[in-house]
C-alpha cells in the first residue's frame, strides 16, 4: 500500500529517467491524470496514454531525452507539501521555480493547475511538487543548464540578454 501516491508517482518518473527507461507505467487516478497533462503541455514528457485494466487503471508515459546528449528533459522532480507537512501558498506567496527554469504543480478550489495559471485565475492551494527543466531553447538555439552558473552552448544573435 503507497501512503503517498505523488511522491510514488514523481519517484517512478525519477527512478525510469535514472534508468534510461524510454516508458515508464504508473498507477492512474485523476490527480496523476491531470500532473500528467501537465508534465506534456509543458514539454517535459514526450507523450502519454491513459489505459483502463480491471482495477484502477495505467498511465504509460513515454519520456523525453536530448538526442544529442541523451541527458532527460527533467532535471529534478521535488515533492513539495507531504502527508506529514502540507505546504499552502495564495498566488502572492508563489516563489520562482529555479529562477523560472521550472514549474510548480498546484493543487487548487479550481482544479490541478502550474503556478503561473494558479497566479492569473489568482487563486492559492496545496503546492504538490516542482519540476524543473534539464536544457531551454532560446530562438531555436538549444543553451545547457549545468551547475549554477555555467552556460555552454549557442545562444542567436538576436538575444539581448
Amino acid at each position: 500500500m503507497v501512503t503517498d501516491p505523488i511522491a510514488d508517482f514523481l519517484t517512478r518518473i525519477r527512478n525510469a529517467q535514472m534508468a534510461n527507461h524510454r516508458i515508464v507505467e504508473i498507477p492512474a487516478s485523476n490527480l496523476k491524470k491531470r500532473m500528467t497533462e501537465i508534465l506534456y503541455d509543458k514539454g517535459y514528457i514526450l507523450k502519454y496514454k491513459f489505459e483502463d485494466d480491471s482495477k484502477q487503471g495505467v498511465i504509460k508515459i513515454a519520456l523525453k531525452y536530448d538526442p544529442a546528449t541523451k541527458e532527460p528533459a527533467i532535471k529534478s522532480l521535488e515533492r513539495v507539501s507531504r502527508p506529514g507537512l502540507r505546504q499552502y501558498s495564495s498566488p502572492v506567496e508563489f516563489k520562482r521555480v529555479k529562477n523560472g527554469l521550472g514549474v510548480a504543480i498546484i493543487s487548487t478550489s479550481r482544479g490541478v493547475m502550474t503556478d503561473k495559471e494558479a497566479k492569473t485565475q489568482n487563486v492559492g492551494g496545496e503546492v504538490l511538487c516542482y519540476i524543473i527543466k534539464q536544457a531551454f531553447f532560446l530562438n531555436g538555439s538549444s543553451v545547457q543548464m549545468e551547475g549554477n552558473s555555467k552556460v555552454a552552448g549557442t545562444l542567436s544573435p538576436s538575444y539581448t540578454g
